[in-house]
């Protein structure tokens, strides 16, 4: 019963019907939208409209997560260590644009579709994983670098 009090299972559970319910839901819309022929969206189902945007995330979220990973651990190299102000400067203005915007300039260059939105995406977020990347970094004490070999 105590399950029954948290929100988020309120939360799923609704999802749950909107999935499911959504697509019978076109009588209602009409009610309340006479003046549109179609108030529901009816190419495709609900379902693979939201397994669709499940992949999108995932995708630019791993797009994401590598490029941060990547250039925040370059960044903390001796050999990188120079182009550290550069890369954060860069996140940073990268951050400035919201994702529509760079959505809006990358739609005339490669049209519609997942491709833009999974380079809109990406790019917004690199710099938080970067900003975790070198923060984490930071951290790290150049003396225990020893350690993995101290249980050998």
């Amino acid at each position: 019963m105590k399950a029954l009090r948290e929100p988020l299972w309120w939360l799923i559970a609704l999802f749950i019907g909107l999935l499911v319910g959504l697509p019978y839901s076109a009588p209602l819309f009409s009610r309340l939208f006479p003046e549109l022929p179609r108030p529901v969206y009816q190419q495709e189902s609900f379902w693979a409209l939201t397994l669709d945007h499940g992949w999108l995330v995932v995708a630019s979220s791993l797009a994401a997560t590598a490029v941060g990973l990547a250039a925040g651990i370059a960044v903390t190299r001796p050999a990188g260590s120079a182009f550290r102000p550069l890369v954060e400067t860069i996140a940073a203005i990268g951050q400035t644009f919201p994702p529509v915007a760079v959505l809006a300039m990358a739609v005339p260059v490669l049209g519609f579709g997942w491709l833009p939105a999974l380079i809109a995406l990406a790019l917004y977020g690199i710099l938080p994983v970067l900003q975790g990347t070198l923060a984490g970094l930071g951290r790290y004490r150049r003396g225990c670098q020893g350690w993995p070999q101290g249980w050998e």
